[in-house]
C-alpha cells in the first residue's frame, strides 16, 4: 500500500467517525517558544486548555513536522527532520478507553497488521502521577495479552509539553516489528515553567503516529528510506555510502519544505537550520563525488512526491530550487579551503572553530562530524560576542532610538506590505538601513523583480499614502502581539512589552518607531533600485519625494 492511500485510509476511518479533518498547519508555529511546528498537536494546543475549537471537539489531521533533534541520528533506519504525523485529537470528547479501541481497529482490523508483531508500552509511574493501569485494562479487553504489555518511565511513555509550558501526561505506544509507530498521549496535566504539573480541567487525547514509519512496516521494508517516500530521491544518488545518501535524500526534503515557508539560509534561528542541513547535504554529496548542482535534481524528486498533497511545493518550485542552487554555489567555494583549515590547525579550539564558521560557513555541528572541537564552550563565547556587536548595530539601524526619519520609516511599513502583496507572503524582512535621505529595504526573494512588479509595489504604496491612512500604536506581550497577527523580525532584540503599528488594514508590525500619525503626510514614494544584498536576498532603495 503506498504512503498517499495510507495517509488518505487514516484520514478517512476518523472521518468517519465523526471527527473533522483540519488541514495541516505552517512548520512556522504562533508559539515563540518554539522555531518549527514538531507535532501534530500545536496547532491545537490552546483547546486543549478549554478555548473553543472551531472544528469541533473531535479532530484529525496529517500535520507537516520539522525536527530539529533528530539532525544528527538522521542516517539510521527511522529518524527524519521532516515527517509527516498523522493524528486524532480530543478536546474534552473521548478519553482512553475509545482512543486505545480506535488505534486497535485502524491498525488491526483496517490495514490488517499481525498483532504477532505488536507490543504495547504504558506509563509504570512515578512520585507524581500514577501508574496507567487504566490503559493495561483496557488492552487486555482488546484480547491484548499480558505478556505484550510493558510497563516503561518518564523517558519513554509521557510526552510534552511543547515549548516552555502546556498539556502534558501519560501516554501508551504501539511497536510492530520493533518499531515504534503509534503514540497515545492523554493529555490530563499541565506544566508550567518550572516544571510543576496541575490536573487539566478538561482531558484530551493527542495521537501521534509517523507517516514514514507506517509505510515502512505496511510496504514491509527495513528502513523508512526503501519506502515510496524515499526511494525516488534515493534512486537518483549513486555511491555505497548507505548513511550518506539517506542524510542527503531527508536533508533536501525537509529544505524543500522550509524553503517553501519562506525560510531562507542564514546565520540565525530557522535560516541557521536550513543552512546546517543544506550545507551537510553539500558535504555529504561531495563525499559521494556527485557532480556539482545535483542537489537541485533531487529537490525536483522530492516535490514530485509531494506535490498533490502539499500543493505549496510546486506553487514555490523555482524559488526552492534557486535557493538551494545558490546556496550549494556559495558552499562549495569555500568548502574545500574550510576542510583544509580543519585539518591542517594543531588545535582546534572553540575560536577557531568560531572563525572557521564566519569565515568559511561551517556549523559547529559540521565542523565537529570532521574533528572534535576541544572546547565548545569557548565557540559559543566567541558567538555571543559577535552577537552582541551585531545587535548594537541592529538597535542602530532597527529600533526605536536612532536619528532617522519618521516618515522613511512608516513608508518601509508600507514598502514591506506592497511586497507581500505583489510578489507573495514568503516575502520577510531581512534588514533595514534608514537615514534622513533615503531607506534600504532587504527582503526575502529568490530573484530579480520585474519593471512590471517595482512599479506595481510604487504604485501601491502611493495609493496607501494617497488614502491618508492613520496609523495607530498599541501596546502588548510579544505572544500577544503575534496572536494578532503583527508581523515580527529580529525577535531576540523585542522586550516581554512591544509596540504594534497598524497602517489602516494595510500593515501591521511589532516596531520601536518613530512614525508619522496619518500616511498623508509622506509625500511621493519612488523605488531608486533594486538590486541583490546576497543568495535568496533583494535590497531595494527608495526614497520620498
Amino acid at each position: 500500500m503506498d504512503s498517499s492511500a495510507l495517509r488518505k485510509k487514516f484520514l478517512d476511518f476518523f472521518a468517519e467517525r465523526e471527527h473533522t479533518i483540519a488541514p495541516s498547519s505552517s512548520l512556522l508555529p504562533a508559539d515563540p517558544s518554539v522555531l518549527f511546528t514538531t507535532a501534530g498537536m500545536q496547532q491545537f494546543k490552546e483547546y486543549f486548555l478549554g478555548k473553543e475549537s472551531p472544528y469541533g471537539n473531535k479532530v484529525a489531521s496529517c500535520q507537516k513536522c520539522f525536527r530539529t533533534s533528530d539532525i544528527e541520528a538522521v542516517g539510521d533506519e527511522a529518524h527524519l527532520t521532516f515527517l509527516e504525523m498523522l493524528g486524532n485529537f480530543s478536546f474534552g470528547s473521548y478519553f482512553k478507553t475509545e482512543a486505545i479501541r480506535f488505534a486497535y481497529e485502524f491498525l488491526f482490523e483496517r490495514l490488517g497488521l499481525s498483532l504477532e508483531d505488536a507490543i504495547f508500552t504504558v506509563f509504570e509511574g512515578d512520585k507524581e502521577v500514577p501508574a496507567d493501569e487504566e490503559s493495561v485494562l483496557i488492552w487486555k479487553k482488546l484480547g491484548i495479552p499480558e505478556e505484550k504489555i510493558k510497563k516503561c518511565g518518564k523517558e519513554d511513555n509521557f510526552w510534552g509539553p511543547t515549548g516552555e509550558e502546556g498539556p502534558c501526561g501519560p501516554t501508551t505506544e504501539i511497536h510492530i516489528r520493533g518499531v515504534e509507530i503509534w503514540n497515545l498521549v492523554f493529555n490530563e496535566y499541565y506544566q508550567d515553567k518550572n516544571k510543576k504539573l496541575t490536573p487539566l480541567k478538561q482531558k484530551g487525547v493527542d495521537t501521534g503516529m509517523g507517516l514514514e514509519r507506517l509505510a515502512m512496516v505496511m510496504q514491509r521494508k527495513d528502513t523508512v528510506f526503501e519506502t515510496d517516500l524515499f526511494l525516488p530521491i534515493i534512486n537518483e544518488i549513486s555511491g555505497d555510502n548507505e548513511k550518506a545518501k539517506r542524510i542527503i535524500a531527508d536533508h533536501i526534503k525537509a529544505s524543500a519544505f522550509l524553503i517553501s515557508e519562506g525560510i531562507l539560509p542564514s546565520n540565525v534561528e530557522r535560516g541557521y537550520v536550513l543552512r546546517r542541513i543544506l550545507r551537510r547535504a553539500i558535504r555529504y554529496a561531495k563525499l559521494l563525488g556527485l557532480a556539482e548542482q545535483s542537489l537541485t535534481s533531487l529537490a525536483q524528486k522530492a516535490i514530485e512526491i509531494y506535490r498533490e498533497t502539499y500543493p505549496e511545493l510546486r506553487s514555490q518550485q523555482v524559488d526552492i530550487l534557486t535557493v538551494i542552487q545558490k546556496e550549494q554555489e556559495k558552499f562549495e567555494k569555500t568548502l574545500e579551503r574550510g576542510l583544509k583549515e580543519i585539518k591542517k590547525t594543531p588545535r582546534l579550539t572553540g575560536e577557531i572553530a568560531f572563525h572557521i564558521y564566519e569565515t568559511y560557513g561551517f556549523p559547529l555541528e559540521l565542523t565537529e562530524e570532521i574533528r572534535k572541537v576541544e572546547d565548545r564552550e569557548a565557540f559559543f563565547a566567541a558567538q555571543k560576542k559577535h552577537q552582541e556587536i551585531s545587535r548594537a548595530g541592529a538597535q542602530r539601524k532597527f529600533g526605536g532610538g536612532g536619528e532617522f526619519s519618521p516618515r522613511l520609516h512608516t513608508a518601509t511599513h508600507l514598502l514591506h506590505a506592497a511586497l507581500r502583496k505583489v510578489l507573495g507572503e514568503n516575502v520577510k524582512q531581512m534588514g533595514s538601513d534608514i537615514n534622513p535621505q533615503r531607506l534600504r529595504f532587504d527582503f526575502s526573494h529568490s530573484r530579480k523583480l520585474t519593471e512590471e512588479e517595482l512599479k506595481k509595489i510604487e504604485d501601491l504604496v502611493n495609493q496607501k499614502i494617497k488614502e491618508n491612512l492613520a496609523v495607530k500604536r498599541q501596546e502588548m506581550t510579544y505572544e500577544e502581539a503575534l496572536r494578532s497577527g503583527a508581523l515580527a523580525f529580529f525577535k531576540e532584540k523585542y522586550p516581554e512589552k512591544v509596540s504594534v503599528y497598524s497602517i489602516g488594514d494595510f500593515s501591521k508590525e511589532i516596531c520601536g518607531g518613530p512614525h508619522v500619525k496619518n500616511t498623508g503626510e509622506l509625500g511621493h514614494f519612488k523605488i531608486i533600485k533594486e538590486e541583490s544584498s546576497g543568495a535568496g536576498i533583494r535590497r531595494i532603495r527608495a526614497i520620498l519625494e
